[in-house]
């Protein structure tokens, strides 16, 4: 049954969400001063700006019809509008985020609108979404309706005021404007167009959808950081349907508080953690102090906090040399992926007193090719300890390094999960239910070409792919593969960290990246294919999944060099080989079993205290070199 909704047309209140857009909010305040229409009150809700928002808003205050309304905290998009409407003291509700504008028939329009249809619950205006400037041209885009690819846009609207509200932070936090609100409202009567261009929806960096949708640059580490979200939360990436939830995903273990004493090492973590980052609690299980500072502007696969696990204390990077030396941290543990080269590199720069780590896992090509490679030596050269992700990158980066000795590294993967995900649920197998080979795929298809996949369905191979993300990105392979062997691929959604084993375990073999080695066991000819440990070893060796590699012996290649060591994984030639390796029974179970038994070597907490004990070195050789650099 439909709510009953009033007529009475006695004003708009309009709500202005803000967030650190002091440089937008005068715009957007003054385009509201300026409409045709009189009969507004505007609510500001500033939802924990750290910049100087209220200075700014200070002035328009003296006006009767503008307040403000301050949370002492970011508390989201949706709390915020619901703030806005619970104190309206008009029966017609619109929006103005700070960073957008009206024209000034806007209010008007949408007014008249709703005046001539009785029915309606809401009235929306059409928009300029699109603006920008390059050397080559200006680009505006206009539509009477919506954004392309978007829904409605707050500043478009104005509605009746219904008992309904936004949902907020707590239930999920999305860009899909569309299951926060319209959805709810549109059910209450007529949504009614004015068709007339009164507003823009202002184009710009800092975007709330550009902080969420992996489209766009988006992720969760990303919106954390930026809205300095502390508590755990269900996010929903609107580009790959994706959702996590980290109120599910980890385990009470991981959230405790933990105490920490007098004689726990204050580690300072820099940079980012790349995937699996709930690690780190292992240093924390051991008593040790953790601090975080993090780079800006992160990958979806960049990990920085705020985490919703463990104690980290974060620094803000405007203050961080400040903090730092309030801090005095034992250690600089920075890390890890080329994104991280140019913070530790400051960090590095700014404190040589401390001793330094430097952990480095992917991307020396891409730093020599986009201009960070002289940063990358200087933390090679210059950090007190190094710590490779294999023996093979250590040989390799020896060749630009000068006067560092075997003595001030270490051997660890950058990318090890947390062992409390390495549970003893382990699956039946496909193949002994319907007699044919199952083989899994979790992240790129790295190699595997449609060609290859359909010489596999010819040997009755299934191939399962695993991710929303990377099922989008290859979407062209996928279809073309569907054509070739309809019946041998299987989409499956993201498996997360607590589902690996039970999940994983029922194939017979996980695919590693497909690659030709031809560097001819010459060190100076690798590329990073030769180098690199994937993230997906560490994912498949928890479920006691056996490896497929394509066999590169006689060249160098660091994966092959594990998985032969380890016993843990089949190699082949061409792909017409696979099926006859697959289906040696008495082989893939041996191979099986000493994944299983040898699989907590790929977790962190393998290796925690012996990584500590590396620290400890490292800190008492920096020790040493100060006191014998004091003269008397």
């Amino acid at each position: 049954m439909k709510k009953e909704i009033s007529n009475a047309y006695n004003g708009i209140t309009v709500i202005m969400p803000t967030y650190n857009q002091s440089s937008f909010i005068a715009g957007a305040i003054k385009s509201l001063q300026l409409q045709t229409f009189e009969k507004w009150e505007l609510l500001i809700i500033n939802d924990g700006s750290t910049d100087n928002t209220d200075q700014v808003i200070h002035p328009f205050l003296k006006e009767n019809r503008i307040k403000c309304f301050t949370n002492p905290e970011n508390k989201g998009l949706g709390a915020c509008l619901n703030i806005g409407i619970e104190n309206a003291s008009y029966s017609l509700i619109g929006y103005l985020p700070s960073d957008d504008l009206y024209y000034k028939d806007h209010l008007n329009s949408l007014f008249l609108t709703l005046k001539k249809n009785p029915k309606a619950i809401l009235a929306c205006s059409g928009l300029k979404y699109y603006s920008i400037n390059t050397d080559k041209n200006s680009i505006s885009k206009f539509s009477e309706t919506h954004a392309e690819n978007f829904y409605v846009q707050p500043v478009q609207v104005v509605h009746k005021k219904t008992p309904d509200r936004w949902s907020d932070r707590n239930q999920m936090v999305t860009s899909d404007l569309f299951e926060m609100f319209w959805k709810k409202i549109e059910t209450q009567g007529e949504c009614i167009p004015t068709k007339q261009i009164t507003c823009e929806w202002t184009f710009h960096a800092n975007q709330r959808h550009k902080k969420i949708m992996s489209s766009y640059g988006g992720s969760i580490y990303k919106f954390k950081a930026f809205y300095n979200v502390n508590q755990p939360i269900r996010f929903h990436d609107e580009s790959t349907g994706e959702v996590i939830d980290e109120k599910k995903d980890f385990r009470p273990s991981q959230i405790i508080k933990r105490k920490f004493s007098e004689s726990s090492l204050k580690i300072l973590l820099v940079g980012e953690l790349s995937y699996n980052a709930d690690r780190i609690c292992a240093f924390e299980d051991r008593g040790h102090k953790l601090y975080g500072l993090w780079i800006e502007e992160p990958n979806h696969y960049n990990a920085i906090g705020p985490f919703p696990f463990g104690n980290i204390e974060d620094i803000p990077i405007r203050v961080w040399k400040k903090k730092v030396n309030e801090i005095q941290p034992d250690i600089i543990y920075a890390l890890l992926n080329f994104q991280a080269v140019p913070l530790a590199y400051e960090v590095l720069s700014e404190n040589t007193e401390i001793p330094f780590i430097w952990h480095f896992k992917e991307g020396p090509f891409y730093c020599r090719s986009s201009g960070l490679w002289e940063k990358l030596i200087h933390l090679l050269n210059h950090s007190d300890g190094q710590i490779f992700i294999n023996r093979e990158t250590r040989e390799w980066y020896t060749q630009y390094m000068l006067g560092k000795s075997k003595d001030t590294s270490y051997i660890l993967d950058g990318d090890l999960p947390s062992q409390i995900f390495f549970s003893e649920e382990r699956s039946e197998l496909l193949s002994d239910q319907d007699g044919e080979i199952h083989t899994l795929s979790s992240g790129r298809l790295i190699g595997l070409e449609p060609e290859h996949f359909k010489e596999m369905a010819d040997q009755n191979i299934h191939l399962h792919f695993y991710g929303n993300r990377y099922q989008m990105a290859y979407s062209d392979w996928i279809k073309e593969a569907k054509e070739l062997a309809p019946n041998y691929l299987h989409l499956h959604p993201n498996c997360f960290p607590e589902n690996w084993v039970q999940e994983f375990s029922k194939y017979d073999a996980g695919w590693l990246h497909v690659f030709k080695s031809r560097n001819e066991g010459e060190t100076a000819r690798v590329s990073w294919d030769d180098l690199n440990y994937p993230a997906r070893m560490s994912t498949l060796a928890a479920a006691g999944v056996p490896m497929i590699q394509r066999d590169n012996k006689g060249h160098i290649a660091a994966t092959q060099s594990l998985i032969r060591k380890l016993d843990c994984g089949v190699f082949f030639k061409e792909f017409r080989d696979l099926g006859s390796i697959l289906r040696n029974k008495d082989r893939m179970q041996e191979i099986r079993e000493n994944m299983w038994k040898k699989r907590d070597q790929f977790s962190f907490d393998y290796h925690v205290e012996d990584l500590l004990s590396f620290f400890r070195k490292v800190i008492e050789s920096k020790k040493s070199r100060n006191e014998s650099t004091i003269t008397y």
